[in-house]
């Protein structure tokens, strides 16, 4: 291909693009703000990138910061006065939040562009591309909830490779949460001989120290488990079962199950971090109006550039709700 032909190929792509231009209010050359239809659109395409990501709470709000509020607990609300209506205040545990500006981009040479289009067709090229950034935005924001540590300025992906210095995520805040008494950070050992002789003992202890009584029952708890410590668990199976077909199979059933909770290994959580928690109490908010989404051909650089720009930040509905042992206080035995 004539290299001047690229840049060509790339504005009929940028055309075929931004066909439903009707999404867009432009503020400036390459640079929107998404509109309710396109804001839906991107909205969707994260959703549908992984079951966690529909599963935990994605929330607009208008104020930069404050507290998040999950309304009620799982508390009886149900009773008789002698004199009057029954009455039970609702509890507000949310913990403190602050947005911070975050930038997402991914970016294609004209050369690469070129020859991707020519493959599959721009119809399917804009179909490839749309899917791979929502796809690449809610990894990237898992990521940050289960690795974040602070918001840095300028950040550093080569140094903090999980997001650790893009925000504050969930488990940073939940060692903060209540002088940190939702998170075991005291060294102990996990498996024969140890403190917890296996993670059953571990999740039973976490669910009955720190989970509010109301929430211990709750069919919604699930049990995050890292993937060293899943691994770990899954020897431990394996060498205490038989080795028919039946004992292994039900070696690997029993993976999927920890404390009589339904268990699994989240993308990007430690290793050997162990939590528990409600997905729905894993809150991401983004600000009303902060969000920017550029779709731009930067001839200077010689790359078509997608990138999406919004106020963003985590919190947890009730910091009770979560309990967790810290990747760094487990030794495995």
């Amino acid at each position: 291909m004539k290299a001047h032909a690229i840049p060509e190929m790339a504005k009929q792509f940028h055309q075929l693009f931004t066909r439903g231009a009707d999404y867009f209010s432009s503020n400036r050359k390459g640079d929107f703000t998404i509109s309710d239809p396109a804001e839906n659109s991107l909205q969707i395409a994260m959703l549908e990138s992984g079951w966690m990501m529909g599963n935990i709470t994605l929330r607009d709000i208008d104020r930069p910061s404050g507290q998040a509020i999950e309304i009620g607990d799982n508390s009886l609300h149900t009773g008789r006065e002698l004199s009057g209506r029954f009455k039970k205040k609702l509890f507000v545990n949310g913990t403190s939040f602050e947005l911070v500006e975050t930038d997402s981009c991914a970016s294609l040479s004209y050369e690469q562009l070129g020859q991707l289009a020519n493959i599959n067709g721009f119809d399917k090229f804009v179909a490839l591309i749309s899917d791979f950034f929502g796809r690449a935005v809610s990894l990237d924001m898992l990521r940050v909830g289960f690795n974040g540590e602070y918001a840095g300025l300028p950040t550093n992906p080569i140094e903090n490779p999980k997001g650790e210095d893009i925000n504050t995520g969930w488990h940073a805040i939940a060692r903060e949460f209540n002088k940190g008494s939702q998170v075991i950070i005291e060294k102990f050992s996990l498996g024969e001989g140890g403190d917890y002789p296996h993670l059953d003992a571990l999740a039973n202890q976490l669910i009955k120290d720190k989970i509010p009584e109301a929430f211990r029952e709750d069919p919604r708890l699930v049990v995050l488990v890292g993937a060293e410590l899943a691994a770990h668990e899954r020897l431990r199976l394996f060498n205490a079962a038989d080795r028919s077909l039946s004992d292994t199979a039900a070696a690997q059933l029993l993976t999927s199950s920890v404390a009589g909770r339904f268990a699994f290994v989240p993308p990007f959580m430690p290793g050997k971090r162990l939590a528990i928690t409600t997905l729905e109490n894993l809150h991401i908010y983004t600000q009303k109006g902060s969000r920017r989404f550029r779709a731009e051909f930067v001839d200077d650089a010689g790359e078509y550039q997608h990138a999406y720009l919004r106020n963003e930040g985590y919190a947890l509905g009730n910091g009770f709700l979560y309990a967790a042992a810290d990747e760094n206080a487990v030794t495995l035995l």
